[in-house]
């Protein structure tokens, strides 16, 4: 199989000799449908087979100058400039590269996965279980951010629900946290809302629940508790999603982390809109700590790049850097195919409302008792 105009053979060689007839792998590029007859070399003798991953040193020869090169992650051949007649030999050395080099390969792997938009369709990795693998290895062996996957599956209730899941970003929250996240990691987020839900069943950012006990990461209760953390969308609405629509899923690779998230607002800070009209507009998160979380709603930059309506940094935390997929393919923030969409966004705006992407596209705000589309993240290994 091939992929765009950086293109990648995987899974089945066949082989071609310089005094034989040659065999070909049959191309699945619609632009091109080239086919592409491959060599393969271990120490100057030719094999039938890729041998094994190993700290092979690796040396790939093409015709009609087109380029290729070695995937360590994918453990395949990678080709940049695919032709028509294309003919490749790929030398393996046992006398080859150091663990550094290696691991230097596999880091510039990962480079490449987060820094390049594919859109394959990778459903049978998660079918086979393959998918945990290739991420929990740290090499996302043929993983590329906005690559999707589909499933359907039935929630406690047993209502069916399917959803096609996107990779936002890689390992882009590691040795993050309260406690290091060490896991090797991808950001997961629904193609489209998963619905559509208030933050709070009034137009508030404050407390709503005055006797609510929530617990941080450090064992601590705390009461009196605001903002988003406090919100109906973090306490009651995406631990249902949790357990309706993402656990059935996810189960047993979705993973609890520590996120620093606003706590605290305070009425009378002015926010973005200033406080011309103090009776709505101004108000700020005024305070966060630490919690235990395995899904919370997206910040502006996570989405951005940067803030607009967020009321103070207290909004963002460790969500301060954009996912991968929005700065890739920008249109997603607000869309996927023919949808468009306005979901919630995690920050406090002002004291009435909290912020939103809008299905226009732009970045807005909402109060805080209007139905909205909930779009989570979470984490899988």
């Amino acid at each position: 199989m091939f992929w765009g105009g950086g293109i990648l053979v995987y899974r089945t060689y066949a082989l071609y000799q310089e005094d034989k007839e040659y065999n070909v792998i049959k191309g699945v590029v619609p632009d091109f449908g080239y086919d592409v007859k491959l060599a393969i070399k271990l120490d100057g003798e030719d094999t039938d087979k890729v041998p094994e991953r190993d700290l092979y040193k690796t040396n790939v020869i093409c015709n009609n100058k087109v380029v290729g090169s070695w995937d360590y992650n994918a453990w395949n051949l990678r080709i940049d400039n695919l032709k028509k007649d294309t003919k490749c030999t790929i030398e393996f050395t046992t006398d080859g590269i150091t663990q550094t080099e290696y691991d230097e390969y596999i880091s510039e792997g990962v480079s490449l996965r987060r820094n390049t938009y594919r859109g394959k369709d990778i459903t049978d990795y998660y079918n086979d279980n393959s998918l945990y693998d290739m991420i929990s290895s740290g090499r996302f062996d043929d993983i590329y951010v906005g690559d999707y996957f589909t499933t359907a599956k039935d929630d406690s209730k047993g209502e069916s629900h399917t959803v096609t899941w996107l990779i936002a970003d890689l390992n882009n929250y590691l040795h993050s946290g309260y406690t290091d996240l060490t896991e090797n990691h991808a950001t997961i987020i629904p193609a489209i809302i998963l619905g559509a839900s208030q933050m709070n069943d009034t137009n508030t950012t404050g407390v709503v629940n005055a006797t609510l006990k929530v617990t941080m990461a450090d064992g601590k209760e705390k009461t009196g508790v605001g903002a988003y953390v406090g919100s109906k969308m973090k306490q009651k609405v995406l631990p249902d999603i949790l357990e309706n629509y993402i656990s059935p899923v996810f189960d047993g690779h979705i993973i609890e982390y520590t996120n620093l998230l606003a706590d605290q607002m305070d009425e009378s800070r002015s926010s973005q809109y200033g406080t011309n009209n103090t009776s709505y507009v101004s108000g700020a998160s005024s305070g966060w700590a630490w919690y235990e979380s395995k899904i919370d709603l997206m910040s502006e930059v996570n989405v951005y790049g940067s803030t607009v309506w967020s009321s103070s940094g207290y909004d963002i935390g460790i969500d301060n850097r954009q996912y991968a997929i929005f700065k890739l393919k920008p249109e997603f923030i607000n869309s996927y195919g023919h949808d468009c969409f306005n979901s919630w966004l995690k920050a406090v705006a002002y004291k009435a409302g909290f912020v939103a992407v809008h299905s226009d596209g732009r970045a807005t705000t909402s109060e805080a008792s209007n139905r909205t589309g909930v779009r989570p993240r979470f984490l899988i290994d």
